[in-house]
């Protein structure tokens, strides 16, 4: 059963740049029904498939097919996730910092499949050394795998340039997608700079051997039993969080304004049965209409807070086909009218 997540610094980074390029905030944020506040802290997981939304949102209101490429190319990896600063840190040899990225690669993306097997693997294939990205995330979505790659190939070229016995270097020598050319391919040109292969079998970068070389600087001591706690605090945390509760909400969130969500149709896709999926959640405490029910209410206080929908409007984003359904819900909820609470809000603002 597959729930991925990326950490919060994701949508976070990509609001602000796709806000900077001309898309509107608020839009933005009601498209990929992404509360502001589980942006605050960086380390908080969100759905991918709410990242997507928030993605594909921004690549239509700014007008730029190439939005996540140029995401990628613009946004470096540690500002988005404590794993660009615990590869930094890593020291020694490439084997090494295969390794520390390998560890906390969750921390940034999580697949949700539980598989614990290299994600970034070195492969050699006569004399040529590959860095390979075997996750089936970069398969299914293209714009993930463009805009991961660009970051890498970005911040390895800074980081390279400043080493006087490997700024000669050329990296990478070329790369491999497995998705389709794209009709943007002058961009991925402008930032690549090397010989590219769509269609192919594997996500990955070919790279000099002479690359494998490189001995990165030892870090601090301190700092480096600091981040590397609290890295390993976030992938406990990560571990207990992977709840049969999140995973239905996150797969409820994508069609809660259709108005059919329903056990049937979220145990269907968990590949599970009704029963197994009514089981799971009664041993954490809740039942699939609880959860239902909080995610609405929870919702609906977000879309009527600082005047983000009307009544009506946020009646539908919550899946309720009659305003007056909805007016009754959101009384049991609060004790009050939506209309009470919004004009409230407005009267504050």
């Amino acid at each position: 059963m597959r729930n991925p997540t990326v950490c919060a610094g994701y949508p976070r980074a990509l609001l602000d740049f796709a806000v900077s390029r001309g898309a509107d905030r608020q839009t933005l944020i009601a498209r990929s029904h992404i509360h502001p506040d589980e942006l605050r802290n960086q380390d908080n997981r969100i759905p991918l498939a709410n990242y997507l939304a928030l993605l594909k949102a921004g690549i239509e209101l700014c007008d730029e097919p190439a939005l996540s490429l140029l995401f990628g190319e613009a946004v470096s990896m540690p500002d988005i996730s404590l794993l660009g600063t615990m590869w930094q840190l890593a020291g020694g040899s490439a084997e090494d910092g295969r390794r520390q990225m390998n560890r906390y690669l969750p921390l940034a993306l999580d697949d949700g499949d539980g598989d614990t097997s290299d994600r970034a693997l070195i492969v050699r294939e006569g004399t040529n050394v590959w860095f390979e990205f075997t996750s089936s995330i970069y398969i299914e979505h293209p714009l993930l795998t463009e805009s991961g790659l660009a970051r890498g190939v970005c911040g390895v070229r800074a980081m390279v340039a400043s080493m006087p016995d490997f700024a000669h270097l050329r990296f990478p020598k070329a790369v491999h997608f497995t998705h389709k050319e794209p009709g943007y391919r002058s961009e991925y040109d402008r930032i690549f700079g090397v010989p590219l292969f769509f269609g192919s079998h594997m996500n990955a970068l070919l790279v000099d051997e002479a690359l494998l070389d490189i001995k990165l600087p030892r870090p601090n001591p301190y700092l480096l039993e600091v981040l590397t706690a609290h890295a390993e605090g976030l992938l406990e945390k990560l571990d207990r969080s992977t709840s049969t509760r999140r995973r239905v909400e996150g797969l409820l969130i994508p069609v809660l304004h259709t108005g059919k969500a329903n056990i049937d149709m979220i145990a269907g896709k968990l590949a599970l049965s009704r029963q197994t999926l009514f089981r799971k959640l009664k041993a954490e405490g809740v039942t699939f209409e609880k959860v239902l029910d909080d995610l609405r209410h929870k919702l609906a206080i977000h879309y009527l807070s600082d005047k983000k929908a009307s009544v009506h409007e946020t009646a539908y984003l919550v899946g309720f086909s009659e305003p007056a359904a909805f007016s009754r819900a959101f009384k049991r909820w609060t004790g009050s009218s939506p209309r009470t609470m919004r004009g409230a809000k407005v009267g504050n603002g």
